[in-house]
């Protein structure tokens, strides 16, 4: 079996038949979905927020408020690193993208040139 015949045997199993995918579909779908858990953490993050703004009035006295506070102070740390760690994520996985397509590129012109002599490199 020559060289050519063996990389398109790899290739016919691939997914979409005689095409390596990398970048077009897993990698950017996720740093997308990432993206999209960064802006709805932060979004969630600000609404914690808004909803306890004038606790401190409302509850004047109530030894519950500076058990509340402590809670939200906790959950608005914790969103902040999520939302942190998915902008993070959707760099990263963005970049891996752009490597395997270029990958994929650099490949696909090494096959095309093995198939042009026969196999014969």
């Amino acid at each position: 079996m020559t060289h050519t015949q063996r990389w398109q045997e790899l290739l016919d199993l691939a997914p979409g038949r005689g095409v390596l995918k990398h970048s077009g579909g897993p990698w950017t779908g996720a740093s997308g979905t990432a993206d999209e858990l960064r802006v709805r953490t932060e979004t969630g993050r600000r609404s914690l927020g808004t909803g306890h703004e004038g606790l401190g009035a409302a509850g004047a006295g109530l030894t519950s408020v500076a058990s509340l506070r402590a809670v939200l102070a906790s959950w608005e740390e914790r969103l902040a690193a999520v939302r942190d760690e998915c902008a993070y994520l959707t760099g990263a996985l963005s970049k891996v993208a752009k490597e395997m397509g270029e990958t994929d590129t650099a490949v696909g012109h090494s096959l095309e040139g093995a198939q042009r002599d026969g196999g014969r490199r």
